[in-house]
């Protein structure tokens, strides 16, 4: 669903300094500044790349000479990762013709109108959450909205019972732990069996929701399999969600860190859509996108690439090109930030970005007009991040809030 969402990931390494000049310095040297940097794996020695330039990074999102068809890479590699067949190989994982026909399947659930039907739904759940605030103290906006109103809204989407949700919130984070492929290898097991059995239930007893969809594709008409039901369901429950707590939580930050923005929306929350975009390009909930591969050589922003080798889009970085972007490491809500990349480009491009825009912007609504003095907690030095590259997101935001009746 998202460019945040596939099990599959090849070892961390740092993004390289923005790039945008030649791949290579005087005498032949490497220059730093290059949009497409070749970086070593520190336990393989294999060789990615990774791109940070925009212009290279819309490139490899939408060539179609990158694949993501993970299994066909990893096939004769040796892979130590024991990930359940339905996270490593799913919809996101895949090029076409199948996954245009995955994608198809699930698509109309996600159009706007979709989504405008779903408004009411998703403000409730808002308001619900925001009960729950003090009226006046220390809260969690990560915790005690940005995560639960988006697992709350895809869970009765696919009709996963409210009991079962919380295991699906501390498997989903799971999913996204750096640094301990054993502990994600689990969660992908714990999460695929969860779905596996969910499946097993709603065809005993079938409601309305879109698993139900899915179930009477894959027992009707037979357009997709068994593993294919459970993987589908398993990349919408957790992509349904992690690419919005952190759009969420970064675009409540950014605006918290300039107050004058800030009160500007409280006064005219009309103008609040209409900011999302640079919310987004500013503060991206994906860090790096999913993986990629070339199956031919070809030249990347001058770079020469041989086939066969790994492609890390630093959509993040990408973001912040002022070759695309006129002063991109200020929050400018005037401007126009159409055309970032933080939902991905091309084929795979989110499909729940309707979703997630509605979610973030009622989110932000309720917020200002409820909280109307909310400050942060603490210095911003001091808010620990999520430690993986692939999305970007805090861990936790502690805010100080001041309700309405203590004004």
């Amino acid at each position: 669903m998202t460019e945040a969402s596939s099990g599959l990931e090849p070892d961390r390494v740092k993004e390289s300094p923005k790039a945008r000049q030649k791949p290579h310095g005087p005498g032949g040297t490497p220059d730093p500044t290059c949009p497409v940097q070749p970086v070593q794996s520190s336990s393989s020695g294999h060789t990615s790349y990774l791109v940070t330039g925009y212009a290279q990074a819309r490139q490899a999102l939408g060539d179609p000479r990158l694949s993501k068809d993970t299994a066909a890479f990893f096939a004769d590699k040796g892979s130590r990762r024991r990930l359940h067949p339905a996270v490593a190989q799913n919809m996101l994982a895949s090029d076409p013709p199948q996954h245009t026909r995955l994608r198809k399947l699930v698509t109309k659930a996600f159009t706007t109108g979709a989504v405008a039907a779903l408004r009411p739904f998703i403000g409730q759940v808002t308001d619900a959450l925001l009960d729950q605030w003090p009226a006046h103290g220390r809260v969690d906006v990560i915790a005690n909205l940005a995560m639960p109103l988006p697992v709350t809204v895809i869970c009765e989407l696919l009709g996963v019972p409210e009991a079962d949700r919380p295991d699906i919130k501390r498997w989903s984070a799971d999913l996204f732990t750096a640094g301990r492929p054993e502990r994600i290898d689990a969660a992908s097991h714990k999460i695929a069996e969860y779905m596996t059995s969910l499946i097993v239930e709603k065809r005993n007893r079938p409601d309305n929701a879109l698993l139900d969809h899915l179930i009477s594709v894959r027992d009707g008409k037979d357009q997709l399999s068994e593993q294919e039901l459970v993987s589908l369901a398993v990349l919408l429950l957790v992509a349904g969600h992690e690419t919005t707590t952190n759009f969420i939580g970064n675009a409540l930050l950014a605006l918290l860190q300039q107050p004058a923005d800030l009160e500007r929306l409280r006064r005219d929350p009309d103008l609040v859509p209409g900011t999302l975009d640079e919310l987004l390009r500013y503060s991206s909930p994906v860090g790096t996108a999913t993986f990629r591969y070339t199956t031919e050589p070809l030249t990347l922003g001058g770079v020469k690439i041989p086939a066969d080798a790994p492609i890390q889009v630093a959509i993040g970085t990408a973001n912040r090109d002022p070759e695309r972007f006129a002063f991109p490491d200020q929050l400018d809500l005037s401007r126009n930030a159409s055309g970032h990349l933080a939902f991905g480009h091309g084929i795979h491009r989110c499909i729940g970005a309707p979703l997630a825009r509605a979610e973030a912007e009622l989110a932000l609504h309720a917020i200002l007009a409820r909280f109307p003095e909310i400050r942060l907690a603490v210095p911003p030095e001091q808010l620990v991040w999520q430690p993986t590259r692939l999305v970007h997101g805090l861990a936790a935001l502690p805010v100080l809030v001041q309700g309405l009746s203590d004004n």
